[in-house]
C-alpha cells in the first residue's frame, strides 16, 4: 500500500514537473520570438547605388517624389558628411567596405582587378574557377568570396543566430552580389546577359537554383524592358543637366549620335543583347524585379531572427560611364531609380511591416565630371596619356639601372617591382622605389607619388595621404602609387570615371532609416566603414572582424 501511494506521488510529481518544464521552454520559445519581432528588425535591407554622388540628392531633389529618396531622407537619418577613407574608390572595395566595416587594406580587396604578385597574373575580385556556374553554361558563376579575408556583418549576423538568419545577395554585377553577401550568404545572384538574359549563381552557394529563380527565367518577363528608353519627364526640364546633344559622351554602336531616345530594340544584335539592358534604367528595373521576388520566394522577414537582403543597383555605373556626370541620361536614370525605392519601399511594408524593416542606402563611389567637359569650363582638368607613360619609365629605368626588368607590372596608377631582380642588382629597394617616384612626380598630371617604404613607415593619418595608407595592403599593392591631378584622367574623353581619393569620388550619401533609427541629419563627417558597426550595433550581434569603422552614434535610437 505504502509503494503504491508513494509511486502515484513520484508520478503527479513527475507529471507537474515536466509540465512546468515544457511551459518553461514554451515560455523561453515565445521569449526568444517575442526578441526576434519587437526588439529587433524582421529584415535588413542594403541598397548601394552604383557610382553615386551625394549631390545627386540635391541636385536631382525636386524631380523626386515622396515615396523614393524623400521618403528615405525625411523619415530616416541622412549622413550628409559620408565619405570613403581610402583612395581606391571603385566597385568591389566599395562593396566590401561597407560590408566588412575596414578599408582595403585590412580586408585586401584592393581593386576590381589586381596584379597578383604570387602567381605573376591579373585576377579578378571573384573569379574562383574550383566552383561551377549554377543557371548558364557559360563561366558566368565561376565565382566566390574567397579573395575576401575578413568577415562581413552579413557572416557577423548570419553566425549570431546560427545560420538561421537569410542572407540574400542581388546585383546586376556578380562582384556587387558576391562580396557583400560575405563567405556565408545562402545565396547570391547576378545577371548574365548576352543572348541569355538570365539571372544565374555558383556552385558555391546551391547545386541548382531555386524554384522561384527558374521561374523568373523562364517567364522570360524581362522582355517586356526590350523598348526604347525615352526620358520620364520631358526633356526640357531637366534643367539640372547639361545639353542632350554634346562631345562628352559615348556613342553606341548604331547611333549617330548620345540623344534620347535610345532605341533598345534597334541596338540589340550590335551591343551584346540583353547586356545593352544594362546601359540603361531597366537594369535597375530588373534589379528591384528580382529583390521583390527574392523576398516573397525566401519569405524573407517573416520568422524567426533577422534576414538581410543586399541590392546593389549597378546600372547608374554604367550609364554613369557612358555619358558623364552631367548628362540627360544620369539625370534621368536617377528619377526612374527614386520609382524603384519607392516600389521597393512599398512591397517592403507589405510583405514585411511598416516599422518592421531597416535600411540602408549608400553609394560604392562617386564619380567625377568627364575631364575634358572641366577643361572646356576653364577648370582644372585634362587627359594624362596612358599610352605615353610606360615607354617614358621604361626609358628612364634602362637609363638610370640599365634594365627595364625592374618593372614587372603597371596597373590602377600602381608600379610592382620586381624584388628579386633588384636584390640581383645589389640595389636597396626603398631607394629604387623612391627614384622610381621622384621620377613619376616629373610627368605631366601627376599630383603626388608614394612608395609602398613609405606607407609602411610613416603614421599618415588624415589627407591624401592617409588616404592612400588606407588602401595598401602589404600583401597585395604595388610598390609605387601615383594620384593624377584633381580633374584628370588616364582614360578618352567621353564618359565619366572614378578611382581617386578626391572629394568627387568620395563624398557618397548615406541614409539611415526604418526600425530603431531616429529621425535627423548630421554634417560630422562619417566613413563608409561605419556602416557595418552601425548595423552591427543595431543587431545586438559580434563586429565584423577586421572592422575598423565606428558606429555612428546619432542615428540609432
Amino acid at each position: 500500500m505504502r509503494k503504491n501511494i508513494l509511486l502515484f506521488f513520484t508520478i503527479v510529481f513527475t507529471f507537474f514537473a515536466y509540465n512546468g518544464i515544457a511551459q518553461k521552454r514554451s515560455k523561453e520559445k515565445s521569449r526568444i520570438e517575442t526578441t526576434y519581432s519587437s526588439e529587433s528588425p524582421k529584415l535588413v535591407v542594403g541598397i548601394v547605388v552604383d557610382q553615386m554622388r551625394f549631390d545627386y540628392l540635391t541636385r536631382f531633389g525636386n524631380h523626386f517624389g515622396e515615396g523614393g529618396f524623400n521618403r528615405l531622407i525625411r523619415n530616416g537619418f541622412n549622413c550628409r558628411n559620408n565619405h570613403f577613407n581610402y583612395a581606391q574608390t571603385s566597385t568591389a572595395p566599395g562593396h566590401t567596405s561597407i560590408y566588412a566595416g575596414t578599408a582595403p587594406a585590412v580586408h585586401g580587396i584592393i581593386g576590381n582587378d589586381w596584379y597578383d604578385k604570387e602567381s605573376g597574373q591579373m585576377v579578378y575580385c571573384v573569379t574562383d574557377t574550383t566552383y561551377t556556374s549554377v543557371g548558364t553554361s557559360s563561366d558566368a558563376g565561376e565565382v566566390s568570396p574567397h579573395r575576401l579575408i575578413v568577415s562581413t556583418v552579413t557572416d557577423q549576423l548570419r553566425l549570431h543566430h546560427q545560420m538561421r538568419s537569410k542572407v540574400i545577395a542581388v546585383a546586376l554585377k556578380d562582384r556587387g552580389a558576391v562580396l557583400p553577401g560575405g563567405h556565408t550568404a545562402n545565396a547570391a545572384y547576378w545577371f548574365h546577359g548576352f543572348d541569355e538574359g538570365k539571372w544565374v549563381s555558383s556552385s558555391y552557394y546551391m547545386d541548382v537554383l531555386p524554384e522561384w529563380v527558374k521561374s523568373i527565367n523562364d517567364s522570360r518577363n524581362i522582355d517586356k524592358y526590350k523598348k526604347p528608353w525615352n526620358t520620364l519627364k520631358n526633356i526640357e526640364l531637366y534643367m539640372e543637366s547639361g545639353p542632350d546633344n554634346n562631345p562628352y559622351e559615348r556613342i553606341w554602336e548604331g547611333e549617330q549620335s548620345p540623344v534620347f531616345p535610345h532605341d533598345l530594340p534597334a541596338l540589340w544584335f550590335r551591343n551584346d543583347q540583353y547586356e545593352v539592358m544594362k546601359y540603361s534604367p531597366y537594369g535597375n528595373s530588373i534589379t528591384t524585379d528580382f529583390a521583390i521576388a527574392a523576398i516573397r520566394g525566401e519569405q524573407m522577414g517573416k520568422s524567426g531572427p533577422t534576414d538581410f537582403l543586399c541590392i546593389s543597383y549597378s546600372s547608374t555605373d554604367l550609364v554613369g560611364h557612358e555619358y558623364g556626370v552631367n548628362s540627360k541620361e544620369v539625370q534621368d536614370i536617377y528619377l526612374r531609380l527614386d520609382l524603384e525605392l519607392e516600389r521597393l519601399l512599398n512591397v517592403l511594408d507589405q510583405e514585411v511591416g511598416q516599422g518592421q524593416y531597416t535600411v540602408f542606402l549608400t553609394a560604392d563611389h562617386g564619380a567625377m565630371h568627364v575631364s575634358k567637359f572641366l577643361a572646356d569650363q576653364k577648370l582644372p582638368g585634362g587627359l594624362v596619356e596612358r599610352e605615353g607613360f610606360d615607354p617614358a619609365i621604361e626609358e628612364f629605368l634602362k637609363y638610370r639601372f640599365g634594365t627595364t626588368d625592374i618593372l614587372e607590372y603597371h596597373v590602377d596608377d600602381q608600379l610592382f617591382l620586381d624584388h628579386r631582380v633588384i636584390s640581383n642588382l645589389d640595389l636597396d629597394l626603398s631607394e629604387v622605389q623612391q627614384i622610381i617616384a621622384d621620377e613619376i612626380l616629373t610627368y605631366k598630371g601627376i599630383d603626388r607619388v608614394f612608395t609602398a617604404h613609405q606607407l609602411l613607415n610613416t603614421n599618415f593619418s588624415s589627407g591624401i595621404a592617409g588616404l592612400v595608407k588606407q588602401g595598401y595592403h602589404q600583401r597585395r599593392s604595388g610598390d609605387v602609387f601615383y594620384i593624377l591631378n584633381p580633374g584628370y584622367a588616364d582614360y578618352d574623353e567621353v564618359g565619366s570615371s572614378h578611382g581617386s581619393p578626391f572629394i568627387y569620388d568620395t563624398h557618397i550619401p548615406l541614409i539611415f532609416y526604418g526600425k530603431g533609427i531616429k529621425r535627423g541629419s548630421t554634417v560630422r563627417r562619417t566613413e563608409i566603414t561605419d556602416i557595418a558597426p552601425t548595423i552591427s550595433a543595431l543587431l545586438g550581434i559580434a563586429f565584423p572582424n577586421g572592422m575598423t569603422g565606428e558606429p555612428v552614434e546619432e542615428v540609432l535610437k
